[in-house]
């Protein structure tokens, strides 16, 4: 995850990546493949991955990720995995466990090696030669699985240190690949932890997707606070595609952190008009939770990030499409599910609404629900859900909406829509005082300096729209930096904002707050805090 490490300095980005912009001569592989720069399908249908990474050879035991990742609307998963030179082997045994959860759950696999990270700067990491051994010994477990994989040979496998070193490695570990026979279609990830600051990938691109005997490479680029503004997000998105150069945002994160603001308004919304997939980092497990979708691997629990990234616009539930691999039905299953019950609204404020309806039922089972907008004759997918309930963001104030509910089983059969509810948003004005309860922590600290948590939960029975916190620092502590909020500092008294992603809190959510500050030798916790004016209980 490149997000973790700092970057003093944005270098402008080079020249795009190839002057030449010829259709590749390369013969296609089965399966997965590419062709003038597009990803397609073996029967040649463009394909637009949507979906998230997956924290796997972390924590093998939750299986149950890919079936929740996939009731939640994703084409895609990335799945970390470990070649055993950093981290505990994943064996072909689990490897092939792996791929058979992703295709019964009817997802795109991404396999990638999570121990080159930050290969040249972190004395820890392990090349991408070694991980193209580890790719060679699971031949017999891939072989047959060009339709359903992508091996991405090696996360982010270099540093800030001399990235140059990049290329060289990188050929060579795609031609070894492909000289042991694997014919799937291959990913390579970009120096500079992933971020390509200094344009190396960019500018080698060329030279290393022309190393593919098969044609079949895409590159991928990891977008974190090094991509804070538009025009370095587009520019360097466009100058592969005016190459016709096949790439993807392999990892993005948008909550702010003391590195910086990503722009992944300008991602998402770039790789939907672009037709590029997106992969967002990560489902859950974090060492650092800001980043994570769903809160302890549970799909009712979606975080800010997750409901921006599952439900927001240009989301996954909006834009994903099902790869057509899987057909819409099972083998011996081609019986839909009953019609969810009429949806029924309730916690309708400014800009979100809780929907609630009775469940489908399914000869096999409901593996999710999809939410839709009804307007006049046409529908949009607004969201997808687990369970039978789902809270929609981002509505607009003061709007009339009308919605209704499908259920999809595990083969792609999909109900008849339910019948429909229709709801109004409230004017503009902000949740005034509401029942909350806040937790402090400090997460390090160091001489003159610290980093803080705050986590703000919502207590009362509605969500909370709009918020301000307050509170004072006993100690003369400073905050340098803020993400999750905005913070404005006068004295000892700390006022903070909430940011976009963070600014509707759902009854009984909590929102957090990360924080970079300074301190002389104490730095007593804050014992008061009050939200839009009302005090909130503490612990």
């Amino acid at each position: 995850m490149a997000a973790l490490f700092a970057l003093a300095v944005v270098l402008g980005f080079l020249a795009p990546a190839g002057a030449q912009a010829a259709e590749s001569p390369h013969a296609l592989a089965a399966g997965l493949h590419i062709s003038d720069g597009r990803l397609l399908e073996g029967n040649g249908n463009d394909f637009v991955m949507r979906g998230v990474n997956h924290a796997h050879t972390w924590y093998p035991g939750e299986t149950q990720s890919l079936a929740d990742i996939k009731a939640l609307g994703a084409n895609t998963v990335r799945v970390v995995l470990s070649d055993g030179h950093r981290w505990t082997r994943n064996t072909p045994e689990d490897v092939a466990s792996v791929i058979g959860q992703c295709k019964a759950n009817r997802l795109i696999c991404v396999l990638e090696v999570h121990d080159t990270t930050g290969y040249g700067e972190d004395a820890a990491a392990g090349t991408l030669d070694h991980a193209a051994d580890y790719w060679i010994g699971l031949k017999g477990v891939l072989a047959g699985q060009e339709d359903y994989v992508i091996v991405n040979i090696g996360n982010e496998p270099w540093g800030n240190t001399a990235p140059e070193g990049w290329t060289d490695p990188t050929i060579a570990a795609v031609k070894k690949l492909r000289g042991a026979g694997l014919q799937h279609t291959i990913m390579v990830d970009a120096p500079n932890w992933g971020q390509d600051w200094q344009g190396v990938m960019r500018a080698n691109a060329r030279s290393v997707y022309d190393a593919d005997p098969t044609g079949n490479l895409i590159f991928s680029i990891h977008m974190y606070s090094v991509f804070d503004t538009a025009a370095e997000i587009t520019d360097y998105l466009n100058a592969f595609v005016s190459a016709r150069l096949p790439i993807l945002i392999g990892e993005f994160g948008g909550p702010a952190d003391q590195w910086g603001d990503p722009d992944e308004d300008t991602m998402m919304a770039t790789a939907e008009r672009l037709d590029l997939g997106y992969l967002a980092w990560s489902w859950s497990g974090n060492t650092d939770p800001v980043l994570d979708l769903a809160v302890d691997f549970d799909p009712t629990r979606l975080s800010s990030w997750g409901q921006r990234i599952f439900n927001g616009v240009n989301g996954i539930a909006q834009t994903a499409e099902e790869a057509t691999i899987f057909g819409g039905t099972g083998p011996g299953d081609t019986q839909a599910p009953t019609a969810p019950g009429a949806p029924a609204a309730s916690a309708v404020s400014a800009t979100s609404a809780t929907l609630t309806w009775g469940a489908a039922t399914d000869n096999v089972g409901v593996s999710g629900y999809d939410v839709v907008r009804i307007s006049g004759a046409g529908e949009t997918k607004v969201a997808a859900s687990a369970t039978t309930t789902v809270t929609l963001t981002g509505l607009t104030p003061d709007t009339a909406y009308t919605f209704a509910v499908y259920a999809r089983d595990a083969a792609g059969n999909r109900s008849a829509r339910s019948a429909t509810v229709n709801v109004t948003t409230d004017k503009d004005g902000g949740t005034p005082g509401a029942a909350c309860a806040v937790g402090y922590r400090v997460v390090g600290q160091w001489p003159g300096g610290f980093q803080g948590e705050i986590a703000v939960r919502n207590t009362g029975a509605a969500p909370v729209d709009g918020w301000t916190l307050a509170f004072s620092f006993p100690d003369g502590q400073t905050v340098s930096n803020m993400w999750g909020g905005t913070p404005t500092q006068s004295g000892s008294k700390v006022s903070v904002a909430a940011a976009s992603y963070t600014s509707t809190i759902p009854a009984a959510g909590t929102v957090t707050v990360g924080f970079i500050g300074t301190k002389a030798t104490a730095n007593t916790a804050p014992t008061a805090f009050t939200l839009n004016g009302t005090a909130c209980t503490t612990g």
